[in-house]
């Protein structure tokens, strides 16, 4: 599986490590690939728990309630989803990683990895206690502008005011320590400019302070501003993707305004489970997410949400790629000065 972002890569030995553990696999004898294959035939044997950690009608809760169906229909239980929101998913990553039913799975997002670079002391381990299994969707996230006359036309208008007067002009995001948070830090750190950051308590908040002029640029994934955007209320500079989003391919990536190939930062979301889930489930759960994923209508529902479903790819390389983003938002931090909590 490609990395969530190039520059995400982890280092080259353990890259070749883990590819050449993947080629070195010891058959299993006999026995033990029969009891594997019963174990797979047998999960689930109850219905499944699905942990999300957002708040009812956010793109988290919605993307796994577009799932779960399809998910239930390829497992042949159902699939439950339970919302535990709270410190920005951790306290639904706490339940996850303490469950020892056999039957609780979990849709993370990049804050999973956002977490677990910027805090020092979780209730549970990121890189030991869960275990990421299959990549769901994932969207770039867009800075927006106002439409007034103060808003900044597009990058090199943003680059030009923002150089001639420093910290002058505002970005709103839904918080401190938000994925948006960080991607605005990233953005200015890759175009060598100062903004101040203004947080507000949720998307709804941060619109309308563009809105009514009192910040002049927000950062939210794409998929959350699609109507503004097209209603002509917003402007959307730039997209963090690598690749264009088909359903905003007006708007530039920072990757190609910026010359850097090896800027790509995306809202993504993926199934995991406890460490120490057997191996026969977790190749079960992953092949389910895969048919689940290949379903039309489902893809059709994703991208009506401006959400790409991510292809399948075997579940360690998604827990390398997990761990691979958790270093990358480390390196962010340490590059912008902010120090771990």
């Amino acid at each position: 599986m490609p990395p969530l972002s190039p520059d995400a890569r982890p280092p080259g030995r353990l890259a070749r490590r883990a590819a050449l553990g993947l080629l070195a696999l010891p058959a299993l004898p006999a026995r033990a690939r029969a009891q594997g294959g019963a174990a797979r035939a047998s999960w689930p044997d109850r219905p499944l728990r699905f942990l999300q950690g957002f708040g009812a009608g956010g793109t988290t809760d919605i993307v796994a309630r577009l799932i779960a169906p399809s998910l239930a229909a390829a497992l042949g239980q159902p699939v439950v989803v339970e919302n535990r929101p709270g410190a920005g998913g951790t306290m639904a990553a706490e339940t996850l990683a303490r469950a020892r039913d056999g039957h609780t799975i979990m849709l993370i997002n990049n804050g999973y990895a956002v977490s677990a670079a910027l805090y020092r002391r979780l209730p549970y381990d990121p890189l030991a206690d869960v275990e990421p299994v299959a990549m769901v969707a994932s969207v770039g996230l867009v800075l927006l502008a106002g439409t007034g006359p103060e808003a900044p036309r597009d990058m090199a208008d943003l680059a030009r005011r923002a150089r001639a007067a420093p910290d002058r002009l505002h970005v709103a995001t839904v918080g401190v320590g938000s994925t948006q948070h960080f991607v605005a830090e990233a953005i200015q750190a890759a175009a060598g400019l100062r903004l101040t950051h203004v947080p507000y308590r949720g998307t709804p908040a941060a619109l309308v302070a563009l809105r009514n002029g009192e910040v002049e640029l927000v950062v939210e994934p794409a998929s959350s501003v699609l109507g503004q955007v097209r209603g002509g209320e917003a402007r959307a500079i730039t997209i963090t993707s690598r690749e264009r989003s088909p359903l905003l391919p007006e708007v530039p990536t920072v990757a190609e305004l910026l010359g850097d190939p090896g800027f790509d930062i995306q809202t993504w979301y993926a199934i995991a489970v406890p460490a120490g889930t057997p191996p026969e489930v977790v190749a079960r759960l992953a092949d389910a997410t895969a048919a689940a994923l290949a379903d039309p209508a489902l893809r059709e529902r994703l991208a009506a949400l401006g959400l790409a479903p991510r292809p399948p790819v075997p579940p360690a390389a998604v827990r390398e790629a997990v761990h691979a983003e958790i270093a990358r938002w480390a390196g962010v931090f340490e590059r912008a000065g902010i120090e771990r909590q």
